[in-house]
């Protein structure tokens, strides 16, 4: 009985496979050896966030600060109370966010919650394109601060000068800015009140971007000037921890004293000991340099020194600031509008620093600076002094300023004057001048 029982259940699994088998022949659906279809995998996506937060899982609504409106009128819109404003406001540490340093143009955003509730979950303070605030609600109203990511990238412009280095940077399509910043590297060496049509300039910048959006902040990362037949070049190199700009040779740029006393304007009237005076319709010397500039234009100190005086000439100078250097050169800057605010008699003053602004105080027909400089008690044209360099590249440092130096200069070589910005960047400067 065991070996027929044992015998059936044999034959009725060979009898299911070889079903199995025709099944397979005739429907190619159940077809083993095919790949079978897999399973759909839901797609995982990336959190988008803003202000370190996950944006997408908020409702954002914007708002931006108006002329003379203040942060309880802007809080107000988003439903903010009175009390709320000042638990906010006075709860947060100035070093965080000080309500006193608001202006117009600047924007906030309420995210709230996505569902039927919609309860303010955070209070963002964008304080620049680079920075925010951001304040938790629903925690106190604990703040941080937060920055948005920023990246640098390189750039390069060359052109020729027809009018003013401004207007060049401007046909090529390029921040008239980095004009502003080659007056200050190559102030010590370029006489840009004296630029000549047909001038040269190459440079290799840096541009700040954050989010993907420019900024107007640049590095100049290498750059030359090419005026009556010289060159003169700058490269970067860190020494002792200072970067400074150096020409080819390894001498700094940086002199003792600017070549001028504010960034480059026309010079409206030159030192002589007989010059036809304007107002008083009469030859008498002037011994300076008068520089045309529009008012309330900073006025530097031309080097390190020390105030000696700062008063008011009602028949001459009007408002006036005399600087002594050392024992044989002293400057005085005249007519000016207005003076750095807390400069006072006394107070020591480095190179570059704004001790007053363009004027047109005293006898004066028009805004300008009255620039003077006297060696010794003399006075002597101020185009004219010479500025004693800062120390060079040492020795011991020259084998690495010259690899740095030799890669540089092959680069601005390589940039052609033809090449120029693409047509679109005059027109992303523009932009990024309008929203700042």
């Amino acid at each position: 009985m065991k070996k027929f029982v044992a015998f059936f259940v044999g034959a009725a699994v060979v009898v299911c496979l070889l079903s199995l088998l025709l099944l397979q022949a005739e429907c190619p659906f159940f077809d083993a050896t095919r790949p079978q279809p897999e399973e759909p995998v839901e797609e995982v996506r990336d959190t988008v966030k803003k202000y370190g937060l996950p944006i997408e899982l908020f409702n954002v609504r914007y708002d931006t600060l108006r002329p003379r409106q203040t942060l309880a009128e802007l809080l107000n819109g988003f439903g903010f109370t009175a009390r709320q404003v000042y638990d906010l406001t006075t709860q947060c540490p100035d070093s965080i966010f000080d309500a006193r340093r608001l202006r117009p143009g600047q924007v906030c955003a309420l995210l709230t919650e996505k569902d039927s509730a919609a309860l303010p979950r955070y209070l963002v303070y964008e304080e620049s394109v680079k920075s925010y605030v951001v304040f938790d609600l629903a925690d106190g109203y604990r703040a941080r601060r937060g920055a948005n990511p920023a990246e640098w990238r390189e750039g390069e412009v060359a052109g020729e000068v027809n009018t003013s280095l401004w207007v060049a940077m401007q046909e090529r399509g390029a921040s008239p800015l980095l004009a502003v910043q080659l007056s200050h590297i190559f102030g010590w060496s370029v006489d840009f009140f004296g630029i000549q049509k047909g001038d040269e300039f190459r440079v290799i910048y840096s541009q700040e971007y954050v989010n993907g959006e420019p900024l107007n902040n640049y590095r100049i990362l290498a750059a030359s000037f090419c005026a009556s037949d010289s060159i003169v070049y700058a490269i970067p190199f860190v020494q002792e921890g200072e970067e400074l700009f150096y020409n080819i040779d390894g001498n700094s740029l940086e002199g003792a004293f600017l070549k001028a006393p504010l960034d480059y304007y026309r010079i409206s009237s030159r030192f002589s000991n007989s010059r036809f005076h304007p107002v008083l319709k009469r030859y008498r010397a002037h011994h300076g340099v008068d520089y045309a500039a529009p008012v309330g234009t900073p006025v530097y100190a031309i080097g390190s020194g020390k105030v000696i005086a700062k008063a008011y000439q009602a028949g001459g100078g009007g408002n006036y600031v005399k600087i002594r250097h050392n024992s044989v050169y002293v400057t005085t800057y005249m007519h000016l509008s207005r003076f750095a605010k807390g400069l006072k008699v006394g107070d020591a003053v480095k190179q570059k620093q704004v001790i007053g602004y363009v004027g047109s105080t005293g006898i004066s027909t028009g805004p300008h600076l009255d620039f003077r400089v006297h060696e010794n008690g003399k006075p002597i044209n101020p185009l004219t002094i010479k500025s004693q360099p800062k120390k060079p590249v040492s020795e011991g440092n020259m084998a690495a300023f010259a690899l740095l130096r030799d890669s540089l200069v092959t680069r601005l070589k390589g940039i052609a004057l033809c090449d120029s910005v693409a047509a679109d960047s005059l027109s992303m400067q523009k932009d990024i001048l309008s929203r700042e």
